[in-house]
């Protein structure tokens, strides 16, 4: 099947960039942050520490998206690797599916190993330092980590999409962080204005521009659910997350389905 063998074929040359020590040190990074950030929690270390462990995986992981998809596919429109890749009888389209599910692969991989590393280790930090509210670490933290793989399968998908239309591949670490800053921050600067209007000069200006960016972008803010994890309170699970969790996988869907349109009219210098 071409598509499992683009799968195969992405797999060897992620290992060969390194792709295991890159994520080693992503697991280095977030067991460090999680570990010391106990020492500044007060009361409430186990608390503090998740926290900051969630925060460093949401920066650290989309740094490896970028990495990778730049390996996968950037270099191999940049190297002119295409000229081997594509002459055998398959089409462009399972070239770009098939790396880009090993591109999940390796990333629910490391995702999994990051939610086992925060578990062991805050319940390591719970058992030291008691505290009077323990984190939620079984259901609640699983729903976390799960709408936490949603916003990565977002920016995968983008990046993908900027890696077959971009002329350099610098593009991609810039298109897919200015778009992660943007969509993860106006849904709560939005809310912000709504509920504090002396913020800015004419905040209802503000909030009716950044409104218009709500039919443009996914609300990737709103799929971070780390307060359900941290208090273990069934509210702070918003009451439209089924139109979240379906509005975002349609976006990534429609990304990828551009990114293919995009590869199969794409002309090659």
């Amino acid at each position: 099947m071409p598509i499992f063998r683009d799968f195969l074929t992405a797999l060897r040359l992620a290992l060969k960039a390194k792709f295991a020590w890159m994520a080693a040190g992503v697991l280095l990074v977030v067991a460090l942050a999680t570990g010391l950030s106990a020492y500044f929690g007060g009361r409430q270390p186990a608390t503090v520490a998740l926290d900051v462990g969630v925060s460093t995986m949401r920066l650290l992981v989309p740094l490896l998206i970028v990495l990778l998809v730049q390996e996968l596919l950037s270099r191999e429109f940049d190297k002119r690797y295409y000229l081997n890749s594509l002459t055998y009888p398959r089409g462009r389209r399972s070239l770009l599916l098939g790396r880009f599910a090993a591109l999940l692969a390796m990333l629910l991989g490391l995702l999994l190993a990051l939610g086992l590393l925060q578990i062991g280790l805050v319940q390591f930090i719970g058992g030291i330092y008691p505290q009077a509210t323990p984190v939620a670490m079984g259901q609640p933290y699983l729903i976390v980590m799960a709408f936490m793989a949603l916003d990565l399968l977002v920016l995968a998908a983008l990046a993908t999409l900027l890696a077959v239309v971009a002329s350099t591949p610098s593009f991609v670490l810039i298109g897919t962080f200015g778009f992660m800053l943007v969509a993860r921050s106006y849904g709560a600067i939005v809310e912000l204005l709504s509920s504090n209007a002396g913020v800015v000069v004419n905040a209802e200006g503000y909030r009716a521009s950044l409104g218009v960016l709500g039919y443009l972008l996914p609300d990737l803010g709103a799929l971070d659910l780390r307060m359900l994890a941290l208090y273990g309170k069934p509210e702070f699970l918003p009451a439209d997350w089924p139109w979240l969790l379906l509005s975002s996988l349609a976006y990534a869907f429609a990304l990828m389905a551009l990114a293919v349109w995009a590869l199969q009219r794409k002309r090659f210098a």
